[in-house]
């Protein structure tokens, strides 16, 4: 495949809505450069799937992504991030092009986390892949060997944000009873990470079941200061970047659907455009 050597925009990738809880906040931070966000809302969720799966359809995603320009691309997807960050690297771009880089939004969530816990006990709620995946104590103990690393898989949190049930009282019970798991497997836990970035959506919810005293840590904020450290000290990449503050989307869903869901999280309406991954 003959990739194009212009600046590009910045990709931002994930299974489906959950990212643009990111995405919103690297707009923030970094309001300049473009963006091109693709959600593979017609095959989510990526949670459940293996790890085969997943790495087989992210790698379409970033070689598709790579194909409209972009010089690099964020996995805004905790699921691909565990499952399909690693092979991407060192598999796929050394044949695709050395140049261009992919990374993901588990490291910087996990660096982040050494300075905010006072007692070493962290939790994590996330999908079930990501939790079996063990990415994240992995690379949290890589980092502080010191802390002690919890987590609980919540099934039902993306289906409720999805299907725009966040703030329903029957969001309660599967907040409660997760978050409550949770803090029994660990009653030191003092911070939890938002290892999804759907779960902002329940974030009142979450503070609502929350002890007293622990820190809720969603993962955009983070993850976008981690980006603009990391175009500092790359300005071989940060020059393949196009910065006129432009974002367009794309969906391997129907564009309508995308527009409404994309709402919730962005409270404007999109530019989006239906386009299918190989």
């Amino acid at each position: 495949m003959q990739l194009s050597e212009k600046p590009g925009a910045i990709g931002v990738f994930d299974s489906g809505y959950g990212g643009l809880t990111i995405l919103h906040q690297m707009r923030n931070i970094l309001p300049q450069y473009d963006y091109l966000y693709l959600g593979d809302n017609a095959r989510t969720p990526y949670g459940t799937r293996s790890f085969d799966v997943v790495y087989q359809f992210t790698r379409e995603a970033v070689v598709k992504l790579f194909s409209m320009g972009c010089h690099l691309v964020i996995l805004a997807c905790n699921t691909a991030s565990a499952k399909a960050l690693r092979s991407i690297q060192q598999i796929d771009i050394p044949q695709l092009d050395p140049s261009r880089r992919v990374l993901g939004i588990i490291r910087p969530t996990a660096e982040c986390i050494g300075n905010i816990t006072q007692t070493r006990h962290v939790g994590i709620v996330a999908t079930e892949g990501t939790i079996k995946s063990e990415s994240y104590v992995l690379e949290i103990q890589k980092l502080y060997p010191d802390i002690e690393v919890s987590g609980e898989p919540c099934p039902m949190w993306v289906p409720l944000v999805e299907n725009n049930e966040y703030d329903s009282p029957g969001a309660d019970y599967f907040v409660k009873k997760r978050l409550g798991n949770l803090m029994r497997k660990d009653p030191e836990i003092d911070s939890i990470i938002l290892g999804c970035t759907h779960y902002p959506l329940l974030l009142d919810k979450i503070l609502k079941y929350t002890p007293r005293g622990v820190k809720i840590i969603p993962q955009g904020e983070f993850v976008a200061n981690s980006l603009k450290e990391y175009l500092k000290r790359h300005p071989e990449i940060d020059e393949k970047c196009t910065k006129h503050g432009k974002c367009h989307y794309l969906t391997t869903e129907n564009t309508e659907k995308f527009r409404e869901s994309a709402q919730l999280f962005l409270h404007e309406n999109v530019d989006v455009e239906s386009i299918t991954l190989e």
